[in-house]
């Protein structure tokens, strides 16, 4: 039996760190391993003085399609379900307590994530490689340079999901891009293009599919910088915010865990399986 791909591919070479996204055949959806592992791998590279630069990217046509919901949607399922063969009331809060379990849970592994960018004292690179949604998109806030492939696109359906803005999106977005072209992405869900991002200033610059692979060039000669010269510089870079950015993730997660509690939101994610489960 053939061993199975990590779900996160972590290499080190000439002090850059590389965490590769490695569910393809998922659009790379981040799920509890992914999240786990993405801390686990930040904790060693802080420590790590063979890492200088962490890089991450995705494996195949996406960057990644955002959270995982699946753990959810089997929450949803098992409700449904219950609905639909005529079993008792205390079924049905049996199956929405487990849910709100998983969504309490949830929620403390997703501000440990936020957190542990935040904190991450060296440079972070992305390099977005296809489409972003959801905490793909709202994650480049709190990195460092953001390079995208020309057919990246940029989609942030919080409210269309029941969900609301995370990764401090709520500030950087805005900080960023502006309040109106912030409140089109985070409110009404806008898709953009890779080109719409770059003139926004959430993507650093854009470079054609064919060549994308030419950036690691300048990504490993920025690796030869001075190592301490350079988390210092980093560090100033965000000693000015680091609190307030601490205190937006603690505000962010507390009402994502309220939202993913509501009626509103467990009627969205059946009416998002059952879509799904359709196709």
């Amino acid at each position: 039996m053939p061993n199975k791909e990590p779900e996160l591919v972590v290499t080190v070479k000439d002090k850059v760190r590389v965490l590769r996204l490695n569910r393809p055949h998922k659009k790379n959806a981040i799920n509890a391993n992914l999240y786990t592992g993405i801390v686990q791998s930040l904790e060693e590279a802080a420590a790590d003085p063979n890492t200088l630069i962490v890089v991450m990217t995705g494996t195949g046509d996406y960057f990644t399609s955002g959270n995982d919901l699946s753990a959810l949607l089997e929450g949803v399922r098992g409700s449904t379900s219950a609905e639909t063969s005529g079993t008792n009331d205390n079924t049905n809060h049996h199956s929405m307590q487990e849910m709100q379990e998983k969504v309490s849970s949830g929620a403390e592994m997703f501000r440990n994530f936020v957190s542990s960018f935040i904190d991450f004292p060296k440079p972070v690179i992305a390099i977005v490689n296809g489409p972003a949604v959801g905490v793909g998109v709202s994650v480049l806030g709190l990195m460092d340079v953001v390079y995208a492939s020309d057919r990246a696109t940029f989609h942030t359906p919080f409210v269309a999901l029941g969900q609301c803005p995370e990764c401090c999106s709520t500030y950087t977005f805005p900080r960023i891009m502006g309040p109106g072209k912030a409140a089109e992405m985070i409110l009404f869900g806008k898709k953009i293009t890779a080109g719409e991002a770059y003139q926004a200033g959430l993507v650093t610059d854009v470079i054609p599919e064919a060549c994308i692979d030419q950036v690691w060039s300048r990504i490993y000669k920025w690796a030869q910088l001075p190592p301490n010269t350079l988390v210092n510089a980093k560090g100033m870079l965000r000693a000015h915010k680091k609190d307030f950015l601490h205190k937006v993730n603690e505000f962010e997660c507390k009402h994502l865990e309220e939202r993913m509690q509501t009626e509103e939101f467990f009627i969205v994610m059946m009416k998002f399986f059952s879509r799904n489960s359709k196709l």
